[in-house]
């Protein structure tokens, strides 16, 4: 719905990024649980797939105290 899923020829041409997440947001500031809903992640160990754009870069290191990121 709100994530991003790639198909493989996508995900085969341009790098990608995986992001879960970690931590609850609970407790955190609004923004931060705004970039999450940006990001696609709703639940504890969700994980979504995104290309690896300077604006996908920057929406991470804003909450990537909550997430754990790797290459698919």
């Amino acid at each position: 719905m709100g994530a991003t899923v790639l198909t493989k020829t996508a995900a085969s041409q341009s790098p990608c990024v995986r992001v879960t997440l970690r931590r609850s947001p609970i407790g955190t500031p609004e923004g931060h649980r705004l970039v999450l809903r940006g990001l696609g992640l709703r639940h504890i160990r969700q994980t979504v797939i995104h290309p690896d754009t300077p604006q996908v870069q920057g929406m991470i290191r804003k909450v990537g105290y909550l997430l754990e990121v790797g290459r698919p």
